[in-house]
């Protein structure tokens, strides 16, 4: 299978410790630091909200994009995606997932089935499908 798309970064610097990244086309440019939470000064981006803002953004559009071919109206929806830093024993650490849609002009169970649904051909979902723990929390608006 061709790719369609590549996008690339680069992280200089420190890393997530004040370090710097960059898109290839310049329009993603950002300052990392290490969160408050985590002891660091806080100030910049972390990996951890850069994941959280891809997956809510791919997951949205998955889901509208099913809504469109089963030719659902949506009122309103929101998908905000939770991305947590676990320790991992002596293996470092994971993250585990929750995305959290908010779905307007649906009943539950019609809401509940088109995330189930945008799960499954979502990009980030299907890349990290058996690999951390991931929860869907479906609210109807």
């Amino acid at each position: 299978m061709s790719a369609i798309y590549t996008a690339t970064a680069t992280s200089t610097g420190e890393g997530r410790r004040g370090g710097q990244v960059v898109s290839s086309d310049g329009t993603l440019d950002l300052t990392l630091a290490v969160p408050t939470e985590m002891g660091g000064a806080g100030g910049g981006t972390n990996p951890e909200q850069l994941f959280a803002a891809g997956w809510s953004a791919c997951f949205h559009s998955a889901m509208k994009s099913v809504a469109a071919a089963q030719k659902v109206q949506l009122q309103d929806s929101a998908v905000t995606a939770d991305i947590t830093l676990v320790p991992n024993g002596d293996n470092g650490y994971t993250i585990a997932a929750a995305l959290h849609v908010e779905i307007g002009g649906l009943d539950q169970a019609a809401a509940e089935d088109l995330v189930a649904k945008a799960h499954q051909v979502c990009p980030y979902s299907n890349a990290t499908r058996g690999n951390i723990e991931v929860t869907l929390e479906t609210t109807v608006a």
